[in-house]
């Protein structure tokens, strides 16, 4: 692909480049608007992360993505950016152009306004404002409008997003560490550190990007962690969230003292979030929320729904090994990020992140639809793929 506004073609080749792009060149395009999508990552949500390219043929004159909640959208991005007029021009963007006045005035128009003569379209916009709206608008005006470029690549970005829209709940990432016998710890409780430095720097990035990190209250007891992301670019803060049913949370812990930072939520029983501990908790600067129990504690579904309505995108489930298998069993994991760690530690008692009764055969296994391999030091990080964003 040439750089913005090249000229090495000589005009009768432009010309027939131009009114004639292959598909093999659409697609290089909407993947080039799929991975700026990509940088807007902690910065933009609630709203989608979403790119625009605009093109002449295979020669990329504009381009931008949404780079934060209430700044321009990707297409008014790409459109400013143009080295010149986008008048009969291409558009590739990731997600249905936006026809509704929001933080910022609707794309197709900005589309329509600047002549664009064709649009592809890699997702639908699940919004009810949008949903299809944004497409049809468009063909009203003239435009050609193909959907469905690229859409594997687009959903997989915008997943959180059309998890939050059509589930209702925050898009779930699980995080563990183990060993290679799949020991989260040893029997004694000890699991510091089963993985290795730069694993640890990994999810310290994680935690910079995320709405909130989640960990049970055994969690916090055995390891007082302050879940915070240190020495790694902060791209917003995460809310601190914690399952305590009998409400068991120290009063001198770390997601206690620096509560006025770092928002701490505690989910507990209703009886216990009206307690005298609870009221102390409350005067730290702790949120105390009272939530129904389910089959195995308390009700993930009703805390994922409390989360959603705080307008949490991406929720970081750290553990315990109890936390995760709850939600495991529960599927509700969107994806999982696991750092195996080259050592064996063994021990009848020590704890695993699928524990319980677990499955009966082999061919009833949890396993993700899509999974990725990367080695980070000497550990390996497993990055696994449960739900389908494009059939939801």
């Amino acid at each position: 692909m040439q750089e913005p506004g090249s000229t090495s073609l000589d005009p009768e080749e432009k010309h027939r480049i131009e009114r004639n792009a292959s598909p093999e060149v659409h697609r290089r395009l909407m993947l080039r608007a799929v991975g700026l999508s990509r940088r807007g990552a902690g910065r933009v949500e609630p709203n989608p992360m979403v790119g625009c390219v605009i093109a002449r043929g295979d020669r990329l004159i504009g381009e931008g993505y949404h780079r934060k909640f209430g700044g321009p959208h990707a297409e008014l991005e790409a459109l400013a950016n143009c080295t010149e007029s986008a008048q009969g021009a291409t558009a590739y963007v990731t997600l249905e152009p936006c026809r509704h006045h929001g933080k910022t005035p609707p794309c197709t128009k900005a589309l329509i306004e600047a002549g664009i003569a064709e649009v592809f379209v890699a997702v639908r916009d699940p919004l009810k404002e949008v949903s299809g709206g944004g497409i049809r608008e468009l063909r009203q005006a003239g435009i050609k409008v193909h959907v469905g470029s690229c859409a594997e690549e687009a959903a997989e970005v915008l997943a959180p997003f059309l998890v939050r829209v059509r589930l209702r709940r925050p898009y779930v990432i699980a995080k563990w560490a183990q060993s290679l016998d799949g020991r989260l710890a040893t029997r004694t409780g000890h699991s510091q550190w089963i993985s290795c430095e730069e694993s640890r720097r990994q999810v310290h990035k994680l935690r910079a990007r995320v709405d909130a990190i989640l960990v049970g209250s055994g969690t916090v007891l055995a390891d007082d962690p302050m879940l915070t992301a240190r020495d790694v670019v902060l791209k917003r803060r995460a809310l601190r969230v914690v399952l305590d049913g009998r409400l068991r949370l120290r009063e001198k812990c770390q997601l206690v003292a620096p509560a006025g930072r770092h928002r701490t939520l505690v989910f507990t029983s209703p009886g216990k979030s009206k307690s005298p501990k609870a009221r102390r908790l409350i005067a730290q600067g702790v949120e105390v929320v009272g939530c129904r129990r389910g089959s195995d504690g308390l009700s993930l579904s009703a805390c994922l729904a409390e989360l959603h309505q705080r307008e949490v995108t991406n929720l970081l489930v750290e553990g315990g090994a109890a936390v995760l298998s709850s939600f495991l069993r529960g599927h509700l994991v969107d994806e999982a990020r696991v750092f195996v760690a080259p050592i064996m530690i063994g021990g009848n008692g020590a704890s695993v992140a699928f524990a319980k009764d677990g499955v009966e055969r082999v061919d009833k296994a949890l396993a993700p639809r899509k999974v990725s391999v990367k080695p980070s030091a000497q550990d390996v990080v497993y990055q696994m793929h449960f739900t389908d964003p494009l059939k939801l």
